[in-house]
């Protein structure tokens, strides 16, 4: 099977890399790169096991002539701006990158006649200002974003939909809570945390963290488990449909400061205290981001595995070994 990643420079693609390699092997996988701005850290262990394709997805006719040329089985469409924060001084930017370039792909295919199946990932964060009283989050919850990023992921998730149905594309849709682990930035607040905490180690800043707004409440996923959940439901959902992934283990429901405490206590360094920063702190914030993966997990028997304290640990050791 031909398989294309957008992405996979990145966190979740380089995972999910990962993953295919390890467990089907018997799969080509292409992977885009833009020659001006993907990074090489994350795909050093297995670039030579990709085949690599020139392309930005923000242009529509060399989007077109590489899927005309590749003619891919499956497509994980991982390639997205995903930091929220500098989503509201970029609006435009973010709109571009995850609902533009997602257009540009999906017409790419209906172009060439490719009946690709297509994973569009999308995020939790599209729930935005979610009640404690409509815990947990299932398919039916009211989209309130209160952010650019979750717009433009609404955005994408909708458009394609509409491919799905106005072309008969095979559109395979996921809403992914927050799932972390090693390779993510370290804008994000767990690993700018394990970050911090290793720069303490080596001595390298003083033992005060600089940390943003702690009381929002998550479930967390490890990366691993999630690239797997991403492969079977490429194999067992049904295009169209929507499908929230996460984590629903009571186990894995942490506010942020709860697992900031938990990393503070991982470290060989003692009294590290962390105080809270204006430049840290959103214009707007999501409380509860918890879901109900029932209908996923119902079709698919997939279940997370990995617990939360070694999502936090295996994040701090990649830190700690980063040069």
């Amino acid at each position: 099977m031909n398989i294309l990643i957008t992405g996979i420079t990145g966190f979740v693609g380089s995972h999910l890399a990962d993953f295919i390699l390890e467990n089907h092997s018997d799969c080509k996988i292409s992977g885009l790169r833009r020659w001006h701005h993907s990074r090489r850290e994350n795909i050093v262990h297995f670039e030579n096991k990709i085949e690599w394709y020139d392309c930005d997805l923000l242009d529509p006719i060399q989007t077109t002539e590489v899927i005309k040329l590749l003619k891919p089985d499956w497509i994980f469409h991982c390639a997205a701006e995903s930091f929220v924060s500098p989503s509201w001084t970029h609006p435009s930017l973010y709109m571009d990158a995850n609902y533009k370039a997602t257009v540009n792909l999906l017409d790419a295919l209906t172009k060439n006649n490719v009946k690709a199946r297509v994973h569009i990932p999308g995020s939790g964060e599209e729930y935005g200002e979610i009640d404690e009283s409509e815990l947990p989050i299932n398919e039916l919850t009211a989209l309130r974003p209160v952010n650019p990023y979750a717009v433009t992921k609404i955005a994408q998730d909708l458009i394609a939909y509409v491919y799905f149905k106005s072309y008969g594309l095979e559109i395979i849709r996921t809403r992914a809570f927050n799932h972390e682990g090693p390779r993510r930035d370290k804008v994000f607040g767990i690993p700018w945390y394990a970050y911090q905490i290793s720069q303490i180690e080596k001595g390298l800043q003083e033992p005060i963290m600089k940390v943003g707004h702690l009381e929002d409440r998550r479930n967390f996923t490890h990366v691993r488990d999630m690239v797997e959940a991403y492969w079977i439901a490429m194999e067992k959902c049904i295009p169209g449909e929507l499908y929230l992934v996460g984590n629903d283990n009571p186990n894995s429901i942490y506010t942020f400061r709860e697992v900031l405490d938990i990393l503070i206590k991982f470290s060989t360094t003692e009294k590290i205290a962390y105080e809270i920063v204006p430049e840290f702190v959103r214009p707007t914030s999501v409380p509860y981001l918890i879901a109900d993966i029932t209908k996923f997990k119902t079709l698919t028997g997939w279940s997370p595995k990995i617990p939360v304290k070694q999502i936090l640990n295996d994040t701090l050791e990649y830190w700690r070994t980063r040069k």
